[in-house]
Parts: structure tokens; C-alpha cells; sequence
């Protein structure tokens, strides 16, 4: 395998290079080129041989201008690394079909440069060019059809509408130099000054801006009409017939041959392939090279594409290669109006796969497997292991879902059509493709296509799982699930002799059950790497009864399967039973009414829950064991104080240091290999043991089970509710946020109703919890609903069934009747499922309802319909759902106003002044673009069809995280939490390196490997590289996840935070306000976490002297702390605190007296007199109060000798510090010990102490200055400094992650 899978890397490279070329830059290309290579030099070179390591340069003589280039490289990168290395440098890219040479000898292009025979620094590598084949030919034209900008648009079912798209450059720009202190003065567009909390979400947020059109540098270059040639001529080593139309308007016949391109005799009407005489007979090697021969203008209009492409950040067009894009939910209609002719694109198939796509097809079991047997011995073994895997599995999990949505639409034939649609099995391209449906009563017992949906579901965890284990000996085949259109469709790569018919009374399968429970298999081969799986599993080896009553002792669950396939190879199969059965829901279930039962038995406890149960156990385990070993203590020292003096003084003599350091290490290391515990995968599911004995063990078994659903229960659900009350973790905006946070957990969703209901009893404090979890259980309910219409419905008539139950929904007040378009074309599928036509909204919220009680056990109120946030649950809908709607001000009530906010001035968030008052009175005209214009007559709904631009599947895969990045992240981590600074650096870097190689630039673990990244380096106080590597976590997060995840909030927070501390706060703000327009759409306003971003923002605008908007702020801040946490909690008295001192820097003395009262007494009130922060309150009020009293007798000084009083601000230390945005964030971090918080403060602020206020000689300046800190000199002395604001000392203080 290993030489195809070369070929298929390098015919994919090349694809893909071409792709990265018409995107990049002749500067950031190559640059960025450079710096993968010395994350490669750091990383596979070992620490070993660090001679080796190090990059050298080596010069390439080129056959062309400008005839050599130097190139950095290592000896222990690929020559692969180098070939790309030239093909991607301005220069160099007309290259694709040459070899190298050093010393006249060939290179082979798939060894090491260090097996290069002496090949060292300055030594001179001939680049020579190759003759074309015809594969070569059509890589050719496809890498140059990219980088000239001749390729057209694609319409892709896997990739949507603007898929992967990134708003940070449209907004912000690339990178700037830090601005400093007049521009940053000067600069106030765009920044927070005047937003509006309460303003509605504007879903021109999270839309991609138009692009500008890139210069065009030829008309079209594509296949000809005569391609391909006939027999005669490819003897005389034609290969393609290529049209290509110059600028200049020109149409030339194009000759690919053996030896390179020529412009042939040929015309429209006419074939004579062969070439013109002199003097137009152009002919290159190259296409480049012939092009800009032929037309004037390409040269420099190609020069202009390069800078215009230069002016991107690379990262923002860099082209996806080992993950799947984030699909937008709202994207503009203009993105897909601006359709291109390109006659090329349907001849896209044959360029890359050939004329009969054989290149295309690839063996993928085969791959799978042979990569999982490359060596792991050395770290350069591991790293090419996991670098290959995570590229198999990335173009595995692209053709999967490509296949899966052909068949769910019926594009390909079944392999048995004669059986019922949901029986049906299909193979393309390589991949078995069957439904996610009980179509052969497989799981009758269990609940039918419920049960058999989430099966499928649950196997491809399992088998994610297993791939993470990674057991030498055991195979899984390749695995994805794909939701489309209601459908869901499983793909797996073809595990040989899976479908060979064995001889009679030979089973199918070769370990585990093979037909349901009833008749059970075992096989000795496999009971090593099933023990193997087992143990990680955290499930025991134990008996199974089958039909018969005869007991087989297995490894795994009954329903988990070893299959020996004709490869040798032992798979295992059907992973969906690896925990056991949540048998406490299932008996839960089981006594509910018949409408409201569960509607399947596959309930199965998430992995997680057993890990963190196991690690219990294990922790009680050593508690034990150390109590024995303290009791075993006083015995021995019994027995040693009988020992003779002499002995004894020699014991003391070693001291007591070394004596209780040795008795420490003995007392605390513990033997865990005599701890044991798993559990029964098969127990409370219905086997039946024979012996007492065995109903015994059987019995303990599911005592087990029972003790892990009930600490799910009663421990793992109220800590988390706890956590959330206490603002230990942080709340979730939406609810992929929430899922992971419960997951993580090891709660299921279905346990969701619960979770919601604990949260409930805990009041208003995490009343923002609940707002998610209720409309999470709705969206989810939704989708069922949605799903059991679209099954069965032909693809062309989803817009129209997606739209009218959107009505249903959302849009009762706008119209309580909508009524669905009706299709003329329903009469050629009379198959289809029309009922989503009879569907009104009563009965949709009827059947959510019942959808809630039923799959999450929890009440939705009477009210339920009035009470949720549109806008925030159509796009739950959408991303569950892989819509894409057209970008619309969507209007869900009469009034104009969304998620029951009151009306504000604008409709947009932004500021009160007179554009906001022209916009307000344009509300009216845009209300129309919502309710759609319908004709006169028939009443307006919100959604229409063409509203409905796209679907798009939605993708779960198997594929393993790279354990060897994350070890080095940890390793990282540890040394500087230790305080070995730079070995933590070195480790960390590593990572990134790792990070990089092995899943490539764009993907979410590398965006999460960028945001670690930088908040080390912010830790470190190396402010500039924790700057740009944010700004990368925001792009890729961007990318990955999506513009509008909580994810790349969170990445926005965090990159404002450091552009603040190297002094970019204007911008810095930017990215704040862009956050909270983007958290808006996402959640709404006054999200709790939204608290600590509105203290920086304060904290900022002090910094840049705007103490009004400073004091706005923390006014803001406060209202949502007091919403969510009561006026006499501690949170609410810590921003008094810091807003009785911005009210103070705004020169209200009176109001920051009031609110220092405030503090103090919630302080004295919550901590005692005698607490850190209730005195220092005191302090700050007295001074406070004597600085108020002098202001107030100055003032009426001045007003008796007829002198107009100007109130300056008071001279006072501002105590506000910012706080680091995470996950976890709800509140203003709480100070340490030392009364410093956990990141550096802003110098906003002046001196401490409330000294008299007199006319002073000194310039508003000067006083401004002083304010600011810059002169510390009092007229009565300098004063202690006093400690920063009064925090809740104590409490948890999380940093970013």
C-alpha cells in the first residue's frame, strides 16, 4: 500500500497546493511556508540530535528565470517538504512536473533529505523538468485554472453557502501596529462609546461582507470541445485540447503534449491539434509560461491578484484540508446569485479522477488499516503515524458524507431494491452506506427506528472511542453518521468478508453475539485485544446466558462484536452498548403513561460518567490503603522506641528532614494494581443466569450499575447546578455550549428536564441557565418533529416543508394560519409524505410539548410560546438541522420588537443620536423584508421557500485526537506551573508544532491549541506573541466552528484583553463591541458572563480617559450583577465599589459616596466588620465622604465671591483591574490574599487618600495628569498606598483557558 498511497498524497498535494496558491500571496506564502518549517525542525528531529535539527540552506538551479532560489530546509524533512517548498514561492509556481538532482543524481521523492548523499549546507539541488502524463496534464491545468483566478464558484453538497468564511480582516483588518497614545485618541468610530445594552440583535453581525472582485487575469481557460484526443494522436502524445480566452479577447486552441503546451491550429468548427507556424508557434512547459506569451495584460493582472490576495491574512483564505468548514446558518442571497460560468467545473470529475474516476477511488479499509500498523516506536514514527491518520480520516470523512447525502437525496442505486426503503444497503465510492433505521427489526424490541437512530449514533462514539485507545491488534473500520433531510444515513468502509457467505453452521460474526442475545459466539483470538478494550472500557469480563441457557464468559458487551476478516485482521463492530444501560431512566420510563413513554430502550450511560465514577472509586481505593498504612505507623514505632539508645541516637542523627521526607514517600505511595473495578456492560438488560451463584454475581453486578445511576443522580447533577450557582463554571450561551458543558460532565441530554428543574428551585441566580436548557429541549423536540416530516419527503419540496413548520412556530402572532405552497410537481413522487401541509401551529406546539415531556420528562409552562427568544431559537433550529436561510430582518411579533426586549431608538445596535432617529423612523419599511411580500389577497408568513437557500448535512465522525500534541501541551503546562519558564515554553511550542503538522492549519483542536497558546504566553507577560496567536484562535474558531460560536466569542474577549495590554485599546474595544453584537444573536442581552466583559470595557475606556463612558459601563455592569445575583451579594457590592470610584473620576462626589454606602454595607452585612474588604470600604467611604464635603463647601466658596465653579474630578485611586474572559467566567474575578486580582491593572487612576480641595495654580492638565497617576506627589505627602478594589476573597479564580 505504501506506493499508492504516495501517489494518491502527491496527486492530493498538488490539488491542494493550487488551491492554497490562488488564495496566498507571494510574501505571506512563502513566509508562512517558513514557519512550518521550523515547527518541523523543533518537533521531528528529536531532542537527541539536536546537530541534525538544525536548518541549513541549499540552492535550487531552476531552468528558468530567475534560474536559482535558496531554500531553508532540515535534514530530516521529506523531499516532498522541499518540492512544496519551491512550488509555492511566486517565482516557482509555473513548476509541477520536474524531479530533483544533487550531483547528477536523481532524488527520490519519497525518502529523507538526510538520505540525500551529501547533501549539505550551500549544496545545489537542479530542479529538472519532467515529461507530462496525462494525469500530470490535468493536475496542471487545475493547479493553474486556481492560481490565474480562472476557476468558477463550485456548488458543493458538503461545503455551504460562504462555508469556512472568517469576518476578522472584514472588520478589523489584518494585523496593525500597535496605535499609540494621539491615535489612539483620535480614533472613534466603531468603538463601544454609546452602544446600547438593550438594543436588538442586528444579524448583519454575523454576516460575511461582500468581497471585493478580484482581478481577473483571463477570460476562461478550460477543456476544449475537442478533448479528449482520438486514438491516432495520443500515439504521438497529445493528451489534452485546452480553449483558453485572454482580456484581450482572443480565443487560442491549446496542445498538452508529452513535452509541455502549445497553441495548436484548431478553431470551434475546425480540428487540426497541431502547431501554428512561426511566428506564432508559443510553446512552454509550463501553462503560465504560454499564457502570458500570449496575452499582454496577464503579467500585470496577475501581479495585481497576487496583492490583492496579499492584502488577506493567509489564514483567512488557506484552503481546508483535514477538517470539515463551519457552515454559517444566515448568509446573504447575493452569495448565491453570483453564479459564474465555467464550462470546466462539470469537468472537474474528469480532471482530478480521469476519464472513468478510477484515480478517485481509493481502498479505504485497506488505508485505514495499514496506517494503523505503521510503527509507533520512535517519536518521528509517531508523528508520521498521527500525521497520516488525521489526513486519512479528514478525506475519509469528506467522501463519506459526500456519498451519504447522494444517497439520501437518490442519486445512487440500492444493492437490494427490492426491499423496503429503510432495509436498503448502498456502496459508492468504496463505502457501504445503509440507513439509520430498524428496516430489518434488528432493534424491534428495543423501539424500533428510535432505538436503531440513536444506535448508530452511539457506534460511532464508540468507535471514536476505540480509535483513541488505539489497541495494537484490533481494527475498526471507518465510521460516519450523516444527517440530511430527515435521513440518517451510516457510512462504513467495506471490512473484508463481511459480506462472504460461510459454510453451513458457520456464524457470521466470530465473537460476541450474532444474532441479537439469542445465539452467542466466542473465539480464544480475540478474548487478548477484547481484554485489552475492556479494561480501558472500564467493563468486566463476565457471563452471558444465550437462548439456550448456555453461559459464555465474554469481554465487552453480548451486543459488541468481533468479526476475523479475510485479511486477518480482528474488527470489532456495533460499539453502541460500551457502557451499560441507564437502567434507573429505563425503569423510570417504563412506568409512565403510555403517551409519554421514552421512545426507546437504547439509554446508555456516557462514557464519561463511568471514568469519573472509576476515578472515584480509585480515590476512595488509596484513602483505604493510606489508613492502613497510618495505622500500621504507631506499630513501628513501638517496636523502634525498644531499640537500644545508641541505635536510637543514630536514627536522629540523619535528621528529621531526610527521615520525614523518606516516611512521606513510603506513606503516601500506594499499589494500584490490586485495585479492580468495572463494570458488567450486559447487567439490568435482561440475561437470565442459571445458578445461584451465578444470580448472585449477576445480581452484585447490577448493584453496580445501580450505584453509578444513582451518583449520577444524586451527586454529578446537583454539583453541577451548584457550580453553576456559585459561578464556579461558567454559563452556557447556546446550546452547543450547554451539551458540552453537560457532557463533559457525563450527563446525558435526556436527562436535560432534570437538570433544568434543579436549576429552577436554585431562583433567579441561574435563571440564564434555564433559559437555555428550555430552549435547547425545544429546538431538540423541533427537530424530531421536523425529521419524522422530511424522511419520507422528496428533496425539492424540503424549502416548503422547512418553511411552513417554521411558520407554525415562530410565527403564530404574525399569522395564527399559515398555509404551505403547494408544488404541481407532487404527482411524479406520489410516494412522498405530504402531511407537513396539514400542519398548523397549534398542533406543532402541541407535539412539542409532547416531544419535551416525553424524550426530557420536563413541563414546558402554559406560556411557553410567548416566553422564548425567537431569533435565538431559529438558529438552534438551523444548526441542528444544517439550514441555511437567507439574511433577513426576520419579524416574530406585530410590534418591532425581538426577544421581548422593549423598543429601542435604533434598530440596530448602535448610538442616540440623529442617524439613530433616521433609522428609527424607517422601521416601518423594514418591517416588510421580514413577513415576506406575498400577493394581495393571501396573508404574509415570515418564511417563504426561497428563503430556505440550502441544507446542509450534518457530520459525525470518528476520527482520534493526537495524543502525542496533547502530551506535549501538558508536559508544557506542568513545567510552568512548576516555574521552569523556559523548558515550558520549548514544550508548549512543540506542541504547537505537533498541533500543526498533524492536523493541519485549520482545524478547531489547532484554533484551541492557538487560544492555550496565547493565554500562556499573556501569563509570561510575552504581550506581542499572545496578541497574534489570538488573533489566530479567533480566525481559525472563526473558520472551524463558526463566525457566530460562543468559542469565537470567547477567542474575541480574550484578543481584546491582550490588544489592550500592549496599548491597542480603541481596537481592543472594537473586538468587545463585536463580541456583544455577536452574543446578542447568540443569546440576547445580559448574559451573566457578559458581566466581566462589561467591567473591562470599563476598566478600558478609564485607561483612554473617557470617565463618562467609563461610569456608563460599570452602571451597566451592575444592573445585569443585580439582576442575576441580588443587590446584597457580594458580586453586586465588588462593582459598587468600582463604580462609586468611576463615579468619582466623572466628578460626581455625591453619587460615588452613595455607592461606596452601598458596598459597605453589603460588605458588613455578607462578611462582618472585622473583613479585608469591609474595611477597606470604610476607608474608601470616609474618604469618599470628606472629599465630597470639601468639593461641596469649594463650591459654595466660590459661589459667594461670584465665581463660576467648575467640578473637577476627585483625586482618588480607581481600583478597577481587568479580568481574563473564559468559559468559566460569570463574574468579576475575586481578589487573592494580597488584594490583587489575577491580571494587571489598567494605570487608570489617580492617588489614594482625600485630601482638601483647594484652588489649585496647576492646568486641567496637570490636575488630569495627577489624576492619572502621573505625579504621586500630595501637597500633604504621599499617602500609603492602598490596596486595589475589595473583593470575595476566597473564592475560585479561574484563568483563561
Amino acid at each position: 500500500m505504501a506506493a499508492p498511497n504516495g501517489d494518491a498524497n502527491k496527486s492530493n498535494g498538488v490539488h491542494d497546493t493550487n488551491e492554497t496558491l490562488s488564495n496566498g500571496v507571494h510574501d505571506h506564502t512563502h513566509d508562512e511556508h517558513e514557519h512550518e518549517h521550523e515547527h518541523h525542525h523543533e518537533h521531528d528531529h528529536n531532542h537527541d540530535d539536536a546537530a541534525a535539527a538544525a536548518p541549513f540552506q541549499v540552492t535550487v538551479k531552476l531552468p528558468h528565470k530567475p534560474y536559482q532560489m535558496i531554500v531553508t530546509v532540515s535534514s530530516q524533512e521529506q523531499v516532498q517538504d522541499l518540492r512544496q517548498s519551491i512550488i509555492e514561492t511566486p517565482d516557482t509556481f509555473q513548476y509541477t512536473c520536474f524531479h530533483l538532482e544533487h550531483n547528477g543524481e536523481r532524488i527520490n521523492d519519497f525518502i529523507e533529505l538526510s538520505e540525500v548523499k551529501d547533501l549539505q549546507q550551500d549544496s545545489e539541488i537542479t530542479l529538472v523538468e519532467d515529461p507530462y502524463t496525462e494525469k500530470e496534464a490535468r493536475m496542471h491545468l487545475v493547479r493553474m485554472r486556481e492560481l490565474i483566478g480562472a476557476a468558477g464558484n463550485r456548488s458543493d453538497f458538503l461545503h455551504g453557502i460562504c462555508a469556512g468564511a472568517s469576518l476578522h480582516d472584514d472588520l478589523f483588518g489584518a494585523a496593525p501596529a500597535p496605535e499609540n497614545a494621539k491615535e489612539q485618541m483620535a480614533e472613534t468610530q466603531d468603538t463601544l462609546a454609546g452602544y446600547e445594552m438593550e438594543s436588538k440583535p442586528d444579524i448583519q453581525t454575523i454576516l460575511p461582507k461582500d468581497q471585493n472582485t478580484l482581478p481577473k487575469t483571463v477570460k476562461a481557460l478550460s477543456v476544449s470541445q475537442w478533448n479528449p484526443p482520438p486514438h491516432h494522436l495520443r500515439q504521438r502524445g497529445h493528451l489534452l485540447y485546452l480553449l483558453l480566452t485572454t482580456n484581450e479577447g482572443e480565443q487560442h486552441q491549446i496542445t498538452a503534449s508529452h513535452s509541455g503546451f502549445f497553441i495548436n491550429r484548431s478553431s470551434s468548427n475546425k480540428f487540426d491539434p497541431f502547431p501554428k507556424p512561426a511566428p506564432k508557434n508559443y510553446s512552454a512547459h509550463s501553462l503560465l509560461g504560454l499564457i502570458s506569451l500570449l496575452s499582454p495584460s496577464f503579467n500585470s493582472t496577475f501581479l495585481d491578484l497576487q496583492k490583492a490576495n496579499g492584502q488577506k491574512d493567509l489564514l483567512t483564505t488557506f484552503p481546508f484540508q483535514n477538517a470539515i468548514p463551519a457552515n454559517p446558518w444566515m448568509v446573504h442571497s447575493s452569495a448565491v446569485q453570483h453564479h459564474q460560468p465555467d464550462l470546466t467545473r462539470s469537468q472537474e470529475a474528469f480532471l482530478l479522477g480521469g476519464s472513468d474516476g478510477a484515480e478517485n477511488l481509493r481502498d479505504w479499509n485497506e488505508e485505514f488499516q495499514t496506517t494503523r500498523e505503521l510503527p509507533r516506536d520512535t517519536l518521528q514514527d509517531r508523528v508520521f503515524r498521527e500525521r497520516l491518520t488525521s489526513k486519512l480520516f479528514a478525506d475519509y470523512n469528506e467522501a463519506a458524507a459526500r456519498g451519504a447525502v447522494l444517497v439520501a437525496r437518490g442519486e445512487v442505486a440500492p444493492l437490494n431494491p427490492t426491499e423496503g426503503k429503510d432495509a436498503q444497503i448502498f456502496i459508492y465510492n468504496n463505502i457501504f452506506y445503509s440507513f439509520g433505521a430498524d428496516g430489518v427489526q434488528t432493534f424491534a424490541s428495543e423501539g424500533g427506528d428510535e432505538a436503531a437512530r440513536v444506535a448508530v449514533g452511539k457506534d460511532v462514539a464508540g468507535v471514536k472511542a476505540v480509535n483513541q485507545f488505539d489497541i495494537p491488534g484490533l481494527f475498526t473500520p471507518g465510521t460516519v453518521v450523516v444527517d440530511y433531510l430527515g435521513k440518517r444515513i451510516v457510512g462504513q468502509s467495506i471490512v473484508p468478508g463481511i459480506f462472504k457467505q460461510r459454510e453451513p453452521g458457520e456464524h457470521q460474526i466470530d465473537y460476541g453475539g450474532v444474532e441479537g442475545r439469542d445465539v452467542v459466539t466466542e473465539n480464544e483470538a480475540f478474548v487478548p485485544v477484547f481484554e485489552k478494550l475492556s479494561k480501558a472500557l472500564h467493563v468486566k469480563k463476565h457471563a452471558v446466558w444465550d437462548k439456550e441457557g448456555k453461559r459464555h464468559d465474554l469481554e465487552g458487551s453480548v451486543e459488541t462484536k468481533g468479526l476475523l476478516g479475510t485479511d486477518g485482521r480482528k474488527y470489532v463492530l456495533d460499539l453502541y452498548r460500551s457502557a451499560p444501560l441507564d437502567v434507573a431512566w429505563q425503569e423510570e420510563a417504563a412506568a409512565e403513561a403510555e403517551e409519554n413513554k421514552y421512545p426507546h430502550r437504547m439509554s446508555i450511560l456516557r462514557s464519561e460518567l463511568v471514568e469519573a465514577y472509576w476515578r472515584s472509586k480509585m480515590q476512595d481505593y488509596v484513602k483505604v490503603e493510606l489508613e492502613k498504612k497510618k495505622a500500621a505507623q504507631p506499630e513501628k514505632k513501638e517496636i523502634e522506641d525498644t531499640k537500644p539508645d545508641a541505635e536510637t541516637k543514630v536514627d536522629k542523627k540523619d535528621g528529621p528532614e531526610d527521615e520525614s521526607k523518606e516516611a512521606a514517600s513510603d506513606h503516601d505511595r500506594v499499589d494500584l494494581s490490586n485495585f479492580d473495578w468495572a463494570l458488567n456492560p450486559d447487567a439490568c438488560s435482561g440475561q437470565v443466569p442459571q445458578t445461584d451463584e451465578e444470580k448472585a454475581e449477576y445480581a452484585a453486578d447490577e448493584k453496580e450499575v445501580r450505584a453509578v445511576c444513582d451518583h449520577l443522580r444524586t451527586r454529578v447533577m446537583p454539583e453541577l447546578v451548584h457550580d453553576l450557582y456559585e459561578s464556579d463554571v461558567g454559563f452556557p450561551m447556546d446550546g452547543i455550549a450547554l451539551t458540552q458543558l453537560l457532557h463533559k460532565r457525563g450527563i446525558n441530554m435526556r436527562y436535560l428536564g432534570m437538570v433544568t428543574k434543579l436549576a429552577e428551585e436554585k431562583g433567579s441566580r441561574i435563571r440564564a441557565f434555564v433559559t437555555v436548557a428550555v430552549q435547547e429541549m425545544i429546538a431538540r423536540a423541533f427537530k424530531h418533529i421536523l425529521n419524522s416530516y422530511l424522511r419520507h419527503l422528496p428533496s425539492m419540496f424540503a424549502p416548503s416543508a422547512i418553511s411552513h413548520l417554521l411558520n407554525c412556530l415562530l410565527g403564530g402572532e404574525i399569522n395564527a394560519s399559515p398555509e404551505a405552497e403547494a408544488d404541481e410537481n407532487q404527482s411524479f413522487f406520489p410516494e412522498g409524505n405530504y402531511s407537513y401541509q396539514k400542519a398548523t401551529p397549534e398542533m406543532v406546539a402541541g407535539e412539542v410539548q409532547k416531544q419535551v415531556t416525553m424524550r426530557f420528562r420536563y413541563g414546558l409552562p402554559s406560556d411557553w410560546l410567548s416566553s422564548i427568544k425567537p431569533l435565538q431559537l431559529l438558529r438552534e433550529i438551523c444548526l441542528k438541522n444544517g439550514i441555511q436561510l437567507a439574511a433577513k430582518d426576520y419579524v416574530f411579533t406585530k410590534d418591532t420588537t425581538t426577544d421581548g426586549a422593549a423598543a429601542t431608538e435604533t434598530a440596530t445596535n448602535g448610538v442616540h443620536s440623529e442617524e439613530g432617529k433616521k433609522k428609527k423612523q424607517k422601521k416601518p419599511r423594514a418591517r416588510s423584508e421580514s413577513p415576506a411580500e406575498e400577493p394581495k389577497g393571501k396573508p404574509l408568513t415570515i418564511f417563504v421557500p426561497d428563503d430556505i437557500l440550502n441544507v446542509v448535512p450534518i457530520v459525525k465522525d470518528a476520527a482520534p485526537k493526537s495524543s502525542l500534541a496533547d502530551e506535549a501541551l501538558e508536559a508544557g503546562k506542568i513545567s510552568l506551573a512548576q516555574g521552569q519558564k523556559q523548558l515550558g515554553q520549548e514544550l508548549v511550542l512543540e506542541s504547537l508544532s505537533l498541533h500543526e503538522q498533524i492536523y493541519g492549519i485549520l482545524h478547531p483542536e489547532v484554533a484551541k491549541m492557538y487560544h492555550s497558546l496565547s493565554t500562556i504566553y499573556y501569563q509570561t507577560d510575552e504581550k506581542e506573541a499572545a496578541v497574534e496567536l489570538a488573533r489566530k484562535a479567533v480566525i481559525v474558531t472563526e473558520r472551524t466552528l463558526g463566525i457566530d460560536s460562543h468559542d469565537t466569542i470567547l477567542a474575541y474577549l480574550n484578543l481584546s484583553l491582550f490588544e489592550h495590554h500592549i496599548g491597542n485599546t480603541k481596537r481592543a474595544l472594537k473586538y468587545v463591541r463585536h463580541a456583544l453584537d455577536v452574543w446578542k444573536v447568540i443569546y440576547g442581552p445580559h448574559h451573566p458572563d457578559s458581566i466581566t466583559t462589561m467591567n473591562n470595557a470599563a476598566v478600558m475606556f478609564q485607561s483612554l480617559k473617557e470617565y463618562s463612558e467609563s461610569r456608563r459601563w460599570f452602571e451597566s455592569c451592575f444592573k445585569v450583577c443585580e439582576e442575576f445575583y441580588g443587590r446584597q451579594s457580594i458580586n453586586a457590592a465588588t462593582i459598587l465599589f468600582q463604580l462609586a470610584q468611576a463615579l468619582a473620576l466623572d466628578g460626581d462626589a455625591k453619587g460615588a459616596v452613595n455607592k461606596m454606602r452601598d458596598a459597605y454595607n453589603v460588605f458588613l452585612n455578607e462578611l462582618g466588620p472585622e473583613d479585608r474588604n469591609t474595611k477597606e470600604a470604610e476607608t474608601w467611604l470616609e474618604q469618599l465622604t470628606q472629599n465630597a464635603v470639601n468639593i461641596a463647601k469649594q463650591a459654595q466658596y466660590l459661589e459667594k465671591r461670584g465665581i463660576r465653579y467648575m467640578q473637577l474630578p476627585s483625586r482618588l485611586k480607581s481600583g478597577t483591574r481587568l479580568q481574563p474572559q473564559t468559559a468559566n467566567t460569570a463574574a468579576p474575578k475575586t481578589a487573592n490574599a494580597n488584594g490583587a486580582t489575577a491580571t494587571a491593572s489598567v494605570n487608570a487612576a489617580a492617588t489614594n487618600g482625600a485630601n482638601n480641595v483647594a484652588l489649585d495654580s496647576r492646568s486641567i492638565d496637570e490636575l488630569l495628569k495627577f489624576i492619572e497617576g502621573g505625579d504621586m506627589a500630595s501637597p500633604k505627602g504621599k499617602s500609603k498606598r492602598k490596596s486595589l478594589n475589595p473583593k470575595a476573597r476566597g473564592r475560585k479564580t479561574e484563568s483563561a483557558t
